[in-house]
């Protein structure tokens, strides 16, 4: 519907920025659809050929979705190339405003609810669009106000002018959805996810949780996957070293929920982690206790255990 009246809109006013917030509502319409099948595959359950799932389906939906903006941008430059050439005039700006006011009103909020739903479920691709139709009405809004301009001035060459300015607008935030994809699809660490989970432990760090490392978080759609090598008392039992990695997997799972699995591997310590090692009441202890580690993002993403500056 906001497609069709973005065309009546053109049909009335001949106007070419009219014309580009047409164009790149084909590419809502074709993005939709290709976003509602990635949030179908997305949505179903692991099986024997997928054992992580299928989220994966939401970056390359996301993918192309990003390829269309910018190919819509491609677009509109051309076709204001082609305006250069062959201009036609421009009639009836004040009805072609009404009607493109009231499409960027209900693209904004419809962006809102894309927006809102995919950051509660952790979905790229409904983020992705929330994000595209929220673009689509600034770039909408930058029109209106240069179709204003027009029409109290009458300087109809800034018709072209706009269009240009536009479709960079629709060319780069295309290319940043793209951007955002493919880091999923390469498994791109999140720093900042990273920094949190981090944090989140440091500040929760029982004594016998020795050291934390080749830690990494791989996200497949709304569920983030994480790994990492935990290190543990040598001394203890499988029953008690399950029961601190129950603790760690509680810990994560209260702040980022449900959606995230853990798989742990269990490390005993060694004797050169007894000088960073809090836990005071070791009964096996062989070297005094120096001071302590702070878990940090530079030394839990390193696939070795800590150790003090110097030791071997």
């Amino acid at each position: 519907m906001l497609f069709l009246a973005k065309i009546i809109a053109y049909q009335i006013t001949h106007s070419l920025a009219i014309l580009t917030d047409a164009l790149e509502s084909i590419v809502n319409v074709i993005a939709g659809f290709i976003g509602l099948y990635s949030l179908y595959v997305a949505g179903k359950p692991r099986d024997l050929d997928h054992p992580y799932g299928h989220g994966k389906a939401e970056f390359v939906s996301a993918a192309i979705e990003g390829g269309l903006i910018v190919a819509a941008g491609v677009m509109i430059v051309y076709e204001t190339v082609l305006n250069f050439i062959a201009h036609k005039p421009i009639e009836q700006l004040d009805s072609g405003l009404w009607l493109i006011a009231a499409t960027a009103l209900l693209n904004f909020i419809a962006g809102s609810v894309c927006l809102r739903m995919g950051r509660k479920n952790n979905s790229l691709a409904l983020t992705a669009s929330g994000k595209h139709l929220q673009t689509d009405t600034y770039t909408t809004f930058g029109i209106i106000a240069g179709l204003l301009l027009m029409l109290f001035t009458k300087l109809y060459w800034f018709d072209s002018l706009i269009a240009l300015g536009m479709s960079t607008i629709v060319i780069y935030n295309g290319y940043r959805i793209v951007r955002a994809s493919l880091a999923g699809i390469m498994d791109e660490a999140d720093i900042q996810l990273l920094k949190k989970f981090v944090r989140i432990l440091n500040e929760n760090r029982p004594p016998s949780w020795i050291d934390l490392h080749n830690l990494r978080v791989i996200k497949y759609g709304s569920l983030l996957h994480v790994d990492c090598h935990f290190t543990l008392p040598w001394y203890l039992n499988l029953k008690e070293a399950h029961k601190e990695i129950d603790l760690l997997t509680d810990l994560i799972k209260k702040e980022f929920g449900d959606a995230i699995e853990l798989f742990i591997h269990t490390d005993p310590c060694l004797p050169e982690s007894c000088p960073l090692c809090i836990k005071t009441d070791c009964p096996v202890r062989q070297h005094p206790f120096e001071r302590k580690v702070e878990w940090t993002l530079e030394n839990v993403l390193l696939n070795e255990k800590h150790r003090l500056q110097g030791e071997i």
